[in-house]
């Protein structure tokens, strides 16, 4: 008997190991994974007064996720190219790059952007440096995208399946209860992860939105010249840039107030500048100050710190990498609820016993003749 569970727990031990290399190598996409279902669990239970299938419900919450953001960025791929196309042909800009970047002549003359101007650059030769680049690179390329990809195809299955699948994940969870103290723990990690990182999905809906109206109201109120390119995606793209930590929302309207400044420039108004401070002004205290101190500790979990969680984000990538801005708030949050909640148990405290409160010195001792006892027979 002791032989068979011996083979048994090193069959268990062997397959663990495995698992767990796996998920090392897949952690990005396994941690984005949990981010997006803590994120959309409350709109995919909403979902249920509608009466549909649970996977019905699934699909919806990641298509009504994913394509907003798919389109999102092909609007800002589009609109990069054509605003690149058109600085090139105003401004000398290839005059300025140094001759052995050989691929950038392709830029020196930009086609026009319709099928035929582009098929008769392709024609002319106009993307032959562009294409021994892209040769030349084709191994680093391929294998990027084909990491990207991958992983993209990952974080969908995994979301689409907690989802749906979640709760049973749970309840497996709890076969391991002793106490009652896995299942204090898991129910109040489970509550404050998605009061959490659903607070960060609401935030950069909120910062987005009050973005795109400061954008638009900066533009209505200042010259043409100076007016911000393209408010509504600017303000958009602030709201996804919030999750970032210490940049923020910084590598966004910085590099629109510079693209603003660009005209001025060339055209020596340097007058026309005071606008853009003025934009700077805007974007820093409307957008970028206000809404950290207002929304933020709104919008953060019960048990989880403020300041801890503003330290998670900073820390994260520069310990884990890109993905760590989503991992390094799931661990906190898991560490501080089971320091709150678990810990006391094990060490034989009872988190919800209150202690006794000391006798008043100056309330009047009860004496013998007024006791009663509780029965008297």
């Amino acid at each position: 008997m002791n032989e068979k569970r011996t083979v048994v727990t090193l069959f268990g031990v062997a397959v663990a190991a495995v698992t767990t290399y796996i998920a090392y190598r897949f952690i990005a996409a396994l941690t984005v994974a949990i981010f997006l279902y803590y994120s959309t669990r409350r709109f995919y239970k909403s979902l249920e007064r509608l009466h549909l299938p649970d996977k019905v419900r699934a699909a919806l919450v990641i298509s009504f996720l994913a394509l907003p953001l798919l389109a999102l960025l092909s609007y800002t791929v589009v609109l990069l190219v054509v605003e690149s196309r058109n600085f090139l042909v105003e401004y000398p800009v290839a005059e300025m790059i140094p001759e052995e970047i050989t691929w950038f002549e392709a830029l020196e003359n930009p086609p026009e952007l319709t099928l035929q101007g582009l098929y008769g650059a392709y024609e002319s030769g106009t993307f032959d440096p562009i294409i021994d680049f892209g040769i030349d690179h084709a191994a680093v390329l391929t294998s990027a995208a084909t990491s990207f990809v991958l992983n993209l195809l990952i974080t969908v299955v995994i979301t689409y399946y907690l989802l749906i699948d979640g709760s049973k994940l749970h309840e497996w969870l709890l076969r391991f209860d002793d106490d009652a103290i896995v299942r204090e723990y898991l129910e109040a990690a489970d509550e404050e992860l998605e009061a959490v990182l659903f607070g960060n999905l609401l935030n950069v809906i909120l910062i987005s939105l009050i973005a795109v109206v400061t954008f638009m109201s900066y533009n209505l109120a200042v010259p043409s010249a100076v007016e911000v390119p393209y408010p509504a995606l600017a303000g958009a793209l602030t709201g996804i840039a919030s999750l970032i930590p210490v940049v923020g929302m910084k590598i966004v309207y910085v590099p629109v107030a510079i693209a603003a400044s660009v005209p001025i420039y060339f055209s020596g108004d340097f007058a026309m500048l005071v606008y853009i401070v003025g934009f700077l002004a805007l974007a820093v205290v409307i957008v970028d100050t206000i809404p950290d101190l207002v929304l933020r500790p709104y919008l953060s979990g019960k048990r989880t710190h403020v300041g801890l969680l503003m330290l998670a984000y900073i820390f994260g990538p520069v310990v884990f990498g890109f993905y760590g801005l989503f991992l390094a708030p799931i661990i906190l949050v898991l560490g501080l609820t089971f320091a709150d909640t678990a810990l006391p148990r094990l060490l034989g405290a009872d988190p919800k016993s209150t202690p006794t409160p000391p006798a008043d010195p100056a309330a009047e001792p009860v004496s013998e003749a007024q006791h009663v006892p509780a029965n008297q027979d």
